[in-house]
């Protein structure tokens, strides 16, 4: 029954979601009428074998021809599109954090934020044009100056397709998926979180609205004490990279995975509260700048035990969700 199943899914996957539930009834109806009463694996095996490749059958439901590949190729283009798309994205990110994002980050930490932001998404945008660009053109001449009899679509180890090609399909749950945007979404918050981290002198402090625009006052965090942790930051980041490279090749929440997700947690966690322990980390223009506000001191002691509290409190919150997931069937 489950050869079925991913039957089913592997051929109404290729088409439109509007026509998909109509054609996954009327394909489930048409392997029950060709199987015998008290059907074995091997006749299931048999009645799918007639019905051929899931490729070849989803493009007879089509109601337009795939002109530019088709049937033959377009199964091994899906599948090289959807592993190189992703890493090439992911190595574009890589590289706007390797390439010094600490220059032009503009006049404000929002200013800096957007600009950081908005070259990782161009960044992604223009990687997967040259991707697609590239990958389609190689194949529709590959198809072209193909000229062997046997056109007959091929799979991803390049063989002719059968029934035991199903049993390869991972059939992962969506409750237990890492989502693509999930990646993307870790590797740019690294990218912002470093930016700003290493430039908090210029970026993070106090600003006044003087003559209609903002003015930086004074930073609010002493630099040379951020500094002086950038080794320890630098591995909080470089393990984050890994750990998003990691959640794109495995695409689901596994226990190793959520152990590394864990650790991580707890080593960023850690890096955090012995950073804000230091009791130079505050610029004193930035303690001076607040006491003219604020009477006493009791605003610093607060904010430094909520943060504390909020920090713990979120990673093992996200350190709990990766096992729950991970121990989902």
């Amino acid at each position: 029954m489950e050869l079925i199943e991913l039957y089913i899914q592997e051929v109404t996957r290729r088409l439109p979601e509007k026509n998909r539930e109509d054609i996954a009834l009327e394909l489930q109806s048409t392997i029950e009428d060709m199987l015998p009463v008290d059907h074995t694996e091997q006749d299931v095996k048999s009645v799918l074998l007639k019905l051929g490749d899931p490729v070849t059958l989803a493009s007879r439901y089509r109601d337009r021809p795939m002109h530019l590949i088709g049937p033959r190729y377009f199964d091994v283009y899906i599948c090289l599109l959807k592993m190189i798309l992703p890493i090439a994205a992911v190595i574009s990110l890589i590289g706007l954090i390797g390439d010094n994002p600490f220059r032009d980050m503009g006049n404000t930490v929002v200013d800096a934020i957007l600009i950081i932001i908005g070259k990782g998404i161009a960044g992604i945008i223009s990687t997967g044009i040259q991707v697609f660009f590239w990958l389609t053109i190689s194949f529709a001449i590959l198809e072209r100056v193909d000229t062997s009899k046997d056109q007959s679509p091929l799979t991803k180890d390049l063989k002719p397709w059968t029934p035991e090609n199903l049993k390869d399909i991972t059939n992962i749950s969506k409750k237990k998926a890492v989502p693509m945007i999930e990646i993307f979404a870790s590797l740019l918050g690294l990218s912002v979180f470093a930016a700003l981290y290493f430039n908090a002198a210029n970026l993070l402090g106090v600003y006044e609205k003087r003559n209609g625009s903002l003015i930086f006052v004074t930073p609010s965090f002493n630099q040379d004490v951020l500094n002086s942790y950038w080794l320890l930051v630098s591995c909080v980041v470089i393990i984050g990279v890994l750990l998003a490279i990691y959640k794109l090749f495995l695409r689901r929440w596994t226990m190793k995975l959520a152990l590394f997700h864990a650790i991580y947690q707890l080593l960023s966690t850690l890096t955090f509260i012995i950073i804000i322990s230091n009791p130079d980390l505050l610029n004193p223009e930035f303690i001076a700048y607040q006491k003219t506000l604020f009477s006493t001191d009791e605003w610093k002691t607060s904010i430094y035990w909520g943060l504390i509290l909020i920090s713990i409190f979120f990673a093992v919150y996200d350190s709990y969700q990766g096992f729950r997931k991970a121990k989902i069937r």
